[in-house]
């Protein structure tokens, strides 16, 4: 379904695309979702898996990789503590320098989940051939890196936007 705005050719174009992006995101995602423990958020999720695949990391650094504010983050990690999922680590030259780490218990969480969502992302995906896969990682990155006109609404300045 595309959209049905009377605006102009490149409006249409632009709202067409946009709708069928984020459709088929949100399609392939909660597909791929399932494959997640009940136990276990898609937020939790991807802190587990930053840390097992990129090791410790500051809390901002995970909220810039996850693209959630630092007050979501925070939520996350206190729950996957809680858990006994992770480990905050204060650095001793400055407290507000916050490092999370796997817990042996998280280690094994992530190990064991991951390639449930690896094998579900595959099967997801493998409806394009490599070619078409590299095409649209390459589109989903320059959509992602594209900056904003000057004077336009980003989303740092309260545009709307959807974070998955």
């Amino acid at each position: 379904m595309g959209t049905h705005y009377d605006g102009t050719a490149a409006e249409v174009a632009a709202l067409d695309a946009f709708i069928k992006l984020m459709r088929a995101a949100e399609s392939v995602a909660s597909r791929t979702h399932a494959a997640l423990p009940k136990t276990l958020t898609v937020a939790q999720f991807g802190v587990l898996e930053a840390l097992l695949h990129r090791g410790p990391l500051c809390q901002s650094a995970l909220a810039a990789k996850l693209l959630k504010s630092a007050g979501n983050l925070t939520l996350v990690v206190d729950n996957l503590e809680r858990d006994g999922h992770v480990r905050r680590e204060r650095a001793p030259h400055d407290r507000r320098y916050v490092t999370v780490h796997l817990t042996p218990k998280g280690r094994e969480l992530i190990e064991q989940v991951f390639p449930h969502v690896a094998a579900a992302i595959t099967r997801e995906l493998s409806v394009l051939s490599p070619g078409e896969q590299a095409t649209l990682a390459e589109l989903c990155k320059k959509l992602g890196l594209a900056a904003p006109e000057p004077g336009t609404l980003s989303a740092t300045a309260g545009a709307p936007v959807h974070s998955g």
